[in-house]
């Protein structure tokens, strides 16, 4: 999977400074950051309204759209997919792959781990994690019942 992923990202570091009349990636960079993350947020919201449609085809269709774009906002963020890896190889060690912990719990766990480092380095041969920095909270939105719509 991720073999795809790092072809993309390396055809869009390849195709930004194309002509921008020609090139869909090349007329996002010209655009810039708030266009690109605009085109993320709406193919995320698509693919969260074909999944509660239930429309497997077009989950898959717009899971692809997502993916580029994200792959666009990486390359204009100096995000490299390895460093996206890396952070998913942290969690998976500190609570299992499928797993992710609400940031405050995070915060929480990691702070307490660091105040009982203070008393013992080590806790059954396990080091504990480092703080995460305080980091903006963002509010969490929830979709209730029914279909939704895409706009076009």
């Amino acid at each position: 999977m991720s073999d795809s992923l790092e072809r993309l990202y390396h055809a869009v570091i390849a195709a930004k400074d194309l002509d921008p009349a020609t090139s869909r990636t090349a007329r996002l960079f010209q655009r810039g950051p708030s266009k690109m993350a605009k085109k993320l947020a709406e193919e995320a919201i698509e693919v969260v309204i074909d999944a509660v449609n239930g429309d497997k085809d077009a989950v898959v269709r717009e899971s692809a759209d997502l993916l580029y774009n994200l792959s666009v906002l990486w390359v204009a963020a100096g995000v490299r997919p390895e460093d996206v890896w890396a952070e998913m190889d942290r969690r998976e060690r500190a609570q299992g792959i499928a797993e992710k912990l609400p940031k405050a719990s995070e915060h929480r766990l990691n702070a307490k781990a660091v105040s009982d480092e203070s008393r013992t380095k080590v806790i059954g041969g396990i080091a504990p994690a480092p703080v995460t920095e305080n980091v903006a909270r963002r509010p969490i939105v929830a979709l209730q019942g029914g279909r939704l719509k895409k706009r076009r």
